[in-house]
């Protein structure tokens, strides 16, 4: 069984195993670029979700699309920092513990990290309950992190 860690003592192993990654420059193209991969996640999981069944396989895809789309704009975001990740847990790490005023939670991201890991590395399923059980909270997320990155844009 996997050990939970507080996003405190992942962020530090994090730093010490090197994987905050400096960026030498905020990149502005890059991030523009970043959104717009991120709207092009949430079209196609919009898309695949239309008159889908409820035993679709495809739900697995709904909901690595949105967790895609929502990795991109944290990446976007933290990218104004001049840090990168070499890894997702690192990234969410790094947010969550320096950027409180988004009021993300951690304990979210772990989930849907370890539930798009399983579906992308372990044979697991991601089912349309799944989904439901994270969907407004990814799109709360998306929403909050994509205006906040446009906000930093117009003073970048």
């Amino acid at each position: 069984m996997r050990e939970f860690r507080t996003v405190a003592e992942a962020l530090q192993k994090c730093e010490i195993n090197g994987q905050i990654v400096p960026v030498i420059e905020v990149d502005v193209e890059k991030i523009k670029a970043l959104i717009q991969f991120s709207d092009g996640d949430q079209e196609a999981g919009n898309k695949l979700m239309k008159g889908l069944d409820d035993k679709s396989i495809l739900w697995n895809n709904v909901y690595v699309c949105y967790y895609d789309a929502l990795h991109k704009l944290v990446d976007a975001y933290l990218r104004f920092d001049k840090v990168s990740s070499l890894n997702h847990l690192c990234l969410f790490a790094y947010i969550c513990e320096n950027h409180s005023d988004l009021e993300l939670d951690w304990s979210f991201f772990e989930k849907i990290r370890t539930k798009r890991n399983g579906v992308e590395y372990y044979g697991q399923k991601a089912g349309k309950d799944d989904w439901t059980s994270v969907q407004l909270q990814m799109k709360l997320y998306i929403n909050t992190l994509k205006k906040a990155v446009e906000k930093k844009l117009k003073i970048a």
